[in-house]
């Protein structure tokens, strides 16, 4: 044989082996061979039908060229804080301890949305997320207001870090964000996270179709593609993931209740209020307060919490008062006092979210791209707590123990 073909069949052994060798999980490379950094936005009540309505051109065409879910479920209870932390570690708000925006904790104390003081201490968040497992790897990150970002763990923190201020201007939002991902040299994140929360408050005040959530939309989406802009700008490929919480619903002025009329301060703590309503009886009155809220109601129904349907994963956690009431779709139960000075305020529709995770309105968006993903392709409903493996997997993080399937999302990229 001569030494030419010596050479050729030696070179075709080698190709063949590469083929048969299983490949490792890596990042995700650009054109360049460098790793692709990942930006995951939150549009925070954001429903999956406002997408394609004309309120959303940056996010309708990330879709068509990447990947989109018909919609996300989130996690239960279906609120902010709670699927944020979910979003952000992979494991339902039963496991991370974020169990609602208001919770109880015998050692801490309380805890309510709003609190930064206590927002930022680390025993609240009992699972660690993608920022802190990226940074314990070496990886850059950084992080715009995602609840759960002020805590350390283990006393790391993002590199960059911006905790929630309402009032910074959106292109300030963006400049800084933009600064991030393009940093020359060793200061350059790898995976930024940022949260925006103006749909989520104009939706709240006015409803979920009100003009004032759709120019809150259209201000978002704006932001979002001038963002896109930047990093393109500066000649560097990204991969982009932008989600929501959850959706809204629409609430009439009158679909209020009185949470004293469920209870009364004389025979229960009422843990939390809104749409998940958290009673834990007090001493001598069990008895009472389960028999006239357990089962059925006109509005809302009622379970102890080892008896709440386990579609919804919920009510093993410590933080979890005896009993969680769920509201019917579209009302709300809030103290007497509250109710009285909304009253004497003009009524007007709002919009609420905390229904149940499976109802239309409560559905949350997916949508993903970059060199990772897809073209135009469209993915059957599946879980928040999903992305997390999606994202650790991007970066080549090592798999960490979580709810989420690794194998759920991996349709949305390009076979390797």
């Amino acid at each position: 044989m001569s030494f030419r073909r010596i050479v050729a069949l030696f070179l075709l052994l080698s190709l063949s082996a590469c083929a048969a060798s299983p490949r490792p999980e890596t990042p995700s490379p650009s054109a360049t061979g460098a790793p692709v950094p990942l930006l995951l936005v939150s549009v925070d009540g954001l429903r999956a039908d406002a997408l394609g309505r004309g309120d959303t051109p940056t996010l309708d065409r990330l879709a068509a060229g990447g990947v989109r879910a018909q919609w996300m479920r989130p996690s239960f209870p279906v609120l902010t804080f709670p699927n944020h932390y979910t979003l952000a570690t992979g494991m339902r708000p039963d496991h991370h301890g974020i169990v609602h925006n208001s919770m109880n904790d015998p050692e801490l104390g309380r805890f309510v949305v709003g609190d930064a003081d206590e927002a930022a201490v680390p025993g609240w968040w009992q699972a660690e997320p993608l920022w802190t497992t990226a940074e314990r790897a070496g990886l850059v990150t950084g992080v715009w207001a995602w609840p759960g970002a002020s805590a350390p763990r283990d006393g790391v923190m993002p590199r960059h870090n911006q905790i929630f201020v309402n009032e910074i201007p959106l292109a300030d939002r963006v400049e800084a964000v933009a600064g991030w991902l393009t940093a020359p040299g060793a200061g350059r994140a790898r995976f930024v996270a940022m949260y925006f929360e103006q749909v989520d408050q104009a939706a709240h005040e006015h409803g979920p179709w009100s003009e004032q959530a759709r120019a809150a939309i259209r201000a978002v989406d704006a932001a979002i593609g001038e963002l896109l802009a930047k990093v393109q700008a500066a000649g560097l490929a990204l991969d982009v993931v932008v989600v929501s919480d959850h959706g809204m619903a629409l609430v009439p002025p009158t679909h209020f209740i009185a949470v004293e009329d469920m209870a009364s301060i004389e025979e229960a703590r009422v843990v939390s209020i809104g749409q998940v309503i958290g009673l834990a009886p007090n001493p001598g009155f069990e008895a009472a307060v389960e028999a006239r809220l357990l089962g059925r109601h006109d509005r809302y129904q009622c379970w102890r919490k080892s008896g709440l349907p386990e579609r919804l994963h919920y009510g093993t956690h410590p933080r979890i008062p005896p009993l969680v009431c769920q509201m019917d779709e579209s009302w709300n139960a809030l103290p007497r006092a509250m109710l009285e000075r909304r009253a004497a305020a003009e009524p007007h529709d709002r919009g609420a979210h905390g229904y149940d995770p499976d109802l239309p309105s409560m559905r949350a968006v997916f949508v993903a791209h970059g060199p990772s993903f897809r073209e135009g392709a469209q993915l059957p409903p599946f879980d928040n707590i999903d992305v997390y493996p999606l994202l650790s997997s991007l970066l080549g993080l090592p798999a960490r123990p979580v709810d989420g399937d690794p194998a759920t999302l991996r349709p949305a990229l390009r076979a390797p």
